[in-house]
């Protein structure tokens, strides 16, 4: 089993930065991709970014192109969302997310999850 705790949600002014932390524990050899994903009240979970464990490879959702940025540290089994130029529809509950696979913007895939951090974004 894998364990994902995420740290560094909160409250932030529109146009403000966070930087949320997804920590792995347990058997990490099982996952090989992670996501962040978040919801919204009233709306399905979607897809932000996603980055796989070992070379190269990321993805953004359309929305967040360019004010978000995934990264790893392997060292610490440490996933990282930096967050910048927030706006009031950030507003979420944001998940990590793992699978061992391709990174998918499909929530359905990954095996594992955190229990989500709450980021609110005020106008």
């Amino acid at each position: 089993q894998v364990q994902l705790v995420e740290s560094g949600g909160g409250l932030v002014q529109a146009g403000g930065s966070l930087r949320l932390s997804c920590a792995a524990s347990g058997r990490t050899s099982s996952i090989n991709a992670m996501g962040w994903f978040r919801q919204a009240p009233g709306k399905e979970r979607e897809f932000v970014a996603g980055i796989r464990l070992s070379g190269s490879t990321l993805y953004y959702a359309d929305s967040v192109k360019g004010r978000f940025t995934i990264s790893r540290d392997n060292a610490k089994n440490t996933v990282y969302l930096q967050m910048n130029s927030l706006k009031p529809e950030d507003t979420a509950v944001y998940y990590c997310a793992g699978r061992y696979g391709a990174i998918n913007i499909e929530a359905r895939p990954y095996d594992y999850w955190g229990q989500g951090t709450q980021v609110t974004v005020s106008s």
